[in-house]
């Protein structure tokens, strides 16, 4: 008999970084639909999301104590932390030649830092918890750059690494982190830079949310560390 859809315990009470962009909207109706309650955080002003149990504006997640603080918020609203999603992060086009180095930080402070400012908030509601998830969106060009990819996927790369040594750190205290690493997502913003491009092969974020789902759910109970590539057709 096949198997059912992974499906998030209802006690299930996850934290979205990014969580008011295109994907991080995705994923929290995804792990909604599954039963979750789910806290968004974003450092743009808060909205009304349906299906959130609770929205956060405003926060920088490059700061600890910012981050600490919607962290709090979050684990007050649901009840507690089971899982943390890092969405939260941005990108630029730039050679090394005619680019600044201030894009380097620039992108070190919204891909990494903001992954190592979050997992450090979400670690004492983890542990209080008893046990727990995290998830890093990093990309898949931390495998293999390309011109004028050197800052991103630098900081993509950092991604990975915090996330496998972040798992050796956390696998015998029931905390399991894993990544994965989208190609090209399907957003209105990559449309309209890209307009002559097949969509279609890209990943939309509603596949993305579903794999992100899935690392959540209990069938993955024994993966951590993975930085799982979601290319589409790319």
């Amino acid at each position: 008999m096949p198997s059912q859809s992974p499906r998030l315990s209802l006690h299930s009470r996850v934290i979205v970084t990014g969580g008011l962009g295109v994907l991080g909207r995705s994923v929290g109706a995804e792990l909604a639909a599954r039963g979750a309650r789910v806290a968004l955080i974003d450092r743009v002003p808060a909205a009304d999301v349906p299906g959130a149990t609770l929205v956060v504006g405003g926060t920088d997640l490059a700061d600890g104590d910012s981050a600490a603080a919607a962290f709090a918020q979050a684990a007050q609203q649901l009840g507690g932390v089971d899982a943390l999603v890092n969405v939260a992060g941005g990108f630029a086009w730039e050679t090394l030649e005619d680019g600044s180095v201030q894009t380097w930080d620039r992108l070190y402070e919204m891909n990494l830092r903001s992954a190592v400012v979050a997992c450090h908030a979400v670690l004492p509601h983890l542990q209080q918890a008893g046990g727990g998830r995290i998830v890093n969106v990093g990309a898949l060009a931390a495998q293999k750059a390309g011109a004028g990819m050197g800052a991103y996927a630098a900081s993509k790369a950092g991604v990975a690494r915090l996330t496998e040594a972040l798992a050796e750190e956390l696998k015998d205290r029931g905390i399991a982190v894993n990544a994965v690493l989208p190609s090209i997502l399907d957003t209105p913003a990559n449309r309209a830079a890209m307009p002559d491009a097949d969509a279609s092969r890209w990943v939309a974020p509603d596949a993305l949310s579903a794999v992100i789902a899935f690392l959540l759910s209990d069938d993955a109970r024994a993966v951590t560390g993975a930085c799982l590539p979601v290319a589409g057709r790319v």
